[in-house]
């Protein structure tokens, strides 16, 4: 998987995401979670910006679940 955003970025709607969804998903590692979540707000960029954060929280969580399975 190719990173779109270079890890350096601060944004909030990345910050927060990853606050919860390590607290949600501990055993995949901050990395992982990291990683996801980036790509996903990077995916996300068209969208309106009050609607991001829970749009790239929801894409990051579910990503999340299926690589569980």
């Amino acid at each position: 998987m190719t990173l779109a955003v270079p890890l350096t970025v601060s944004d909030p709607s990345v910050r927060s995401a990853v606050t919860r969804l390590s607290h949600e998903f501990p055993q995949l590692g901050p990395r992982t979670i990291v990683l996801v979540v980036r790509t996903c707000r990077e995916e996300l960029r068209g969208s309106p910006a009050d609607a991001l954060p829970e749009l790239v929280e929801r894409l990051a969580r579910q990503r999340l679940r299926v690589s569980l399975h």
